[in-house]
C-alpha cells in the first residue's frame, strides 16, 4: 500500500523507494511525513497524478501542477550567433578558438560563413570531444578538436603548433550546455531523474567528485556556505539543514530526489513562487542545483584560466567573446577585462559607497563609472557595452534570456 501510495502520489521519491531496502524504505518515508503542509503537497500532485498513469521522472513546470506539454526542440540552439560572427570579424585563412565546443553551433556557423577558416575545438566533455571529432572529419583539415579543461589548455594546445600570439580570435561560451542539461543520465537537470553526477568531466576523472558526494559529505555549515557563493540563494541555512536531515535517513543519489528535499524546506505556496527573466515560474531548487554545478567543476576558477589562454594566444588585435548566463560568470569576465586584480574585493560604485556609507560622514573614493562599460585595461579595449539576446531570440530559444556578450580586442 506504501509503496502504491509513494508512485501515484509522491512520484519523485519512487526511484529511492524502489531502491532502498524495506526498512531504510520506511525511513525516507519518515522523512516524507516530515515535510511541511504534507496535506497541501499531496493534493498538489493529486491534480496530475491518478492511479493507472506511469511515472516518468519529470517534475510539472508549473504552480498549479499541470504536467508540460512536451515540444520537440533542436538538440542545441547556440546564443547570439549573429552577433559573435559580427564581432569576432574573422577573415578567411584565420585561426579560430572554440574554447568551449559544446555541440558545435558556434563552430559550424563560423565554418559555414567564412572559408578557408581554422577552428581549434576545445572542451573538456568527452562527448563534445567527441562531436568535434565527427565534425573533424567533415571539415577536413579544418577543425582541431582538444580535449582538456581550460587549465590544461597551455599544456595541450602547444601540441597544434599554438603558441603566444599565434590565434586570430577566441570565443568562450560559459556555463552548461544545453546537450548537457537535456541528457537525464548527466545530472544537471531538476526537471528529470537521473543521478545527482553534475561533473562535466563525465567519467575521465573517476576519483572526482561528483554532486551527490557534495550534498551527502560536506557538513551542513560548509553546504550553505557552497549554496550562497556559488547559487546566490538566500535561504542557505534552511536548505542545508533540509539535506542534511534527509541524508541522515538515506542517502542522496538522485537529481529528483535532491529537488524534492529542497522543496520541502519551503511551503507549499513557495514551490514554484520565484519567477525567471521570462517571468515564468522557476523552481525554488534551481539555485541549488547551480550552486552545486559550479562548485563541483570549479567553474569559476576553470573561467579565469580559459579568458587567461584566450590574452596568451591571441595576437595584437585579435578578438575575444564571452558568453556568460549568469552574475558570477559575467562579474568575473567584466572585472578581467578591466585588468583588475580578481583576488581583491571588486570596486564599489557610487551607489555603493553610499549606501555603506553611515549617515552624515564623509568618505573619500575613486569615482567610478557606473553601468555596464567594460572598461579597457593594458590587455584588452572593449568594443561595445554588454550584448544581450534580441527579444525574438529569448523567444525562440528561452534558455538565452539571461546570455550577455561581452566583446574585447587584445592590445
Amino acid at each position: 500500500m506504501l509503496k502504491q501510495f509513494v508512485l501515484i502520489y509522491m512520484p519523485q521519491y519512487y526511484s529511492c523507494f524502489m531502491a532502498a531496502p524495506c526498512r531504510q524504505t520506511l525511513g525516507v518515508w519518515k522523512h516524507v511525513a516530515t515535510l511541511r503542509n504534507p496535506r497541501m503537497f499531496r493534493r498538489c500532485w493529486r491534480k496530475s497524478w491518478h492511479p493507472g498513469r506511469l511515472y516518468t521522472g519529470s517534475v510539472p513546470s508549473s504552480p498549479d501542477c499541470e504536467m508540460p506539454v512536451q515540444e520537440e526542440k533542436p538538440f542545441h540552439t547556440p546564443v547570439m550567433v549573429k552577433e559573435v560572427l559580427q564581432f569576432l570579424n574573422i577573415k578567411p585563412g584565420q585561426i579560430v578558438l572554440d574554447l568551449t565546443f559544446g555541440a558545435g553551433g558556434h563552430s559550424k556557423a563560423i565554418l559555414q560563413s567564412v572559408p578557408g577558416v581554422t577552428v581549434v575545438a576545445a572542451d573538456r566533455d568527452p562527448t563534445a570531444f567527441r562531436m568535434a571529432q565527427q565534425l573533424a572529419e567533415e571539415y577536413q583539415g579544418k577543425v582541431k578538436p582538444v580535449l582538456g579543461r581550460f587549465s590544461e589548455l597551455n599544456n595541450l594546445l602547444p601540441a597544434l603548433g599554438l603558441g603566444p600570439g599565434t590565434v586570430d580570435a577566441a570565443l568562450l561560451d560559459a556555463g552548461c550546455s544545453s546537450m548537457q542539461m537535456d541528457s537525464a543520465e548527466r545530472g544537471f537537470s531538476l526537471s528529470k531523474d537521473g543521478p545527482l553526477d553534475m561533473r562535466m568531466d563525465g567519467d575521465r576523472y573517476p576519483d572526482m567528485p561528483c554532486a551527490a558526494d557534495v550534498v551527502n559529505a560536506l557538513d551542513q555549515q560548509a553546504l550553505a556556505s557552497v549554496l550562497a557563493a556559488y547559487g546566490e540563494e538566500r535561504h542557505t541555512r534552511k536548505i542545508a539543514a533540509a539535506i542534511a536531515q534527509a541524508r541522515s535517513v538515506y542517502p542522496i543519489g538522485r537529481t529528483l530526489q535532491l529537488a524534492s528535499i529542497v522543496a520541502g524546506a519551503f511551503p507549499a505556496s513557495a514551490l514554484y513562487a520565484r519567477r525567471d527573466r521570462l517571468q515564468r515560474p522557476s523552481h525554488v531548487a534551481t539555485k541549488t542545483f547551480q550552486a552545486l554545478r559550479i562548485f563541483v567543476n570549479d567553474e569559476l576558477n576553470e573561467l579565469h584560466a580559459g579568458l587567461r589562454v584566450a590574452q596568451t594566444l591571441l595576437r595584437p588585435k585579435g578578438r575575444l567573446c564571452v558568453l556568460t548566463f549568469h552574475s558570477l560568470e559575467d562579474r568575473l569576465t567584466k572585472r578581467f577585462l578591466r585588468g583588475e586584480d580578481l583576488a581583491a574585493p571588486p570596486r564599489r560604485s557610487l551607489r555603493q559607497h553610499a549606501r555603506a556609507r553611515p549617515a552624515g560622514q564623509e568618505e573619500e573614493f575613486e569615482e567610478e563609472e557606473e553601468g555596464d562599460e567594460g572598461g579597457n585595461s593594458v590587455h584588452w579595449v572593449s568594443l561595445k557595452k554588454v550584448i544581450k539576446p534580441s527579444e525574438e531570440e529569448v523567444q525562440e530559444n528561452p534558455r538565452a534570456r539571461s546570455a550577455k556578450l561581452r566583446t574585447a580586442v587584445r592590445q
